[in-house]
């Protein structure tokens, strides 16, 4: 039983290179969906926000490349952010891939196709700007002691000055 229980666990502290190769990930993923609107894309993607969301990376292929292959080999600081944010995250990231599935089957598939690219330009803040909306989202909604001022970050990474 306790095997079960650590297997349905989310890490915390979450590194945050990973999140940001996940997310690069997501986005390679949805962008193919959206060039070749190809209903079973959608598939590994809903299952990687399922296993995400129940898991973290343990179960999810993308999550596994992320945090053994990827982020061990890229040079640099490795910060790490809190877990429930993200996972908050990952959950937001599975109504959107689930509805877009769903929408697919059911032949909406400009809804399916919106929803997919709006997946894709969440994703694509997270990987190249550290700016996660579903942490957004979970910071404003429940408060996060542990989270950062997130304009501050973004500021700091576009280079110009954080409003306060």
């Amino acid at each position: 039983m306790a095997f079960v229980k650590q297997l349905f666990t989310f890490p915390d502290p979450v590194n945050e290179t990973s999140a940001r190769v996940v997310a690069a990930g997501v986005v390679a993923l949805g962008v193919v969906f959206l060039v070749v609107r190809e209903g079973w894309l959608l598939v590994p993607l809903v299952y990687g926000f399922v296993a995400r969301v129940l898991t973290g990376p343990t179960l999810s292929p993308l999550g596994q490349l992320a945090t053994r292959v990827v982020t061990p080999r890229l040079a640099g600081p490795h910060r790490s952010v809190p877990g429930p944010p993200k996972r908050f995250a990952q959950g937001v990231g599975l109504v959107f891939s689930g509805g877009a599935a769903v929408a697919w089957l059911t032949g909406a598939s400009g809804v399916a196709i919106g929803l997919i690219a709006a997946l894709v330009v969440a994703a694509s803040l997270e990987a190249a700007f550290t700016l996660c909306l579903g942490c957004v989202a979970y910071q404003r909604m429940f408060g996060c002691a542990d989270c950062d001022d997130l304009s501050g970050r973004l500021a700091a990474r576009l280079g110009a000055p954080a409003s306060r």
